[in-house]
């Protein structure tokens, strides 16, 4: 009977609307804040039966909050840095990101600092051309002599080997900037 008050305390509007102001305290765009409220409940509602009340109600739904907030947000980024649409240092997240995950940003860098280098030397130039430079496949041709088509396909197999580097890196290569 105790589970059901909770159940029903959770789902109040004015614990939705408490819920959703410290939210909205920690992500600008009111959009998200509705999509990480709801992630919210649904997680606190599936860890109910581990709530041992030991603290207060919503003190520990702030906890699961600040997780979704989290876990929202690497997804978020994962999306950015597909890489048909990689203009990935700058962009690599968006500016609502609070400071908790501005050494994930920076981590997030390095590491594609690290895996850059660790391609030959023609996969992270081409890249290089087309994601941080911003040029366009044309551009790449004349600047590297090559037919647009050998651009795409070398820009294809150049994010191929990335993917498979980036994905397999198991260091972590501390004070390297970006693009030496």
């Amino acid at each position: 009977m105790r589970k059901n008050g909770l159940v029903n305390q959770i789902l109040s509007p004015g614990f939705r609307q408490r819920l959703t102001r410290f939210i909205s305290q920690k992500v600008a765009d009111p959009m998200d804040v509705d999509e990480i409220v709801q992630d919210t409940l649904v997680s606190a509602l599936d860890s109910l039966p581990g709530f041992k009340g030991q603290s207060q109600l919503f003190t520990w739904i702030c906890g699961i909050a600040r997780h979704e907030i989290l876990d929202f947000y690497r997804r978020k980024k994962i999306k950015q840095i597909v890489f048909s649409k990689l203009p990935f240092l700058e962009n690599l997240v968006s500016e609502a990101l609070g400071p908790e995950l501005a050494l994930q940003e920076l981590e997030t860098k390095i590491k594609i600092v690290a895996t850059l280098k660790h391609l030959s030397e023609g996969y992270a130039q081409i890249l290089r051309l087309k994601y941080v430079e911003g040029r366009s496949m044309a551009e790449i041709a004349e600047k590297l002599d090559l037919t647009i088509k050998a651009v795409e396909s070398r820009l294809t197999r150049a994010r191929l080997a990335f993917q498979k580097v980036y994905a397999n890196q198991g260091y972590r290569q501390i004070g390297t900037t970006a693009f030496d």
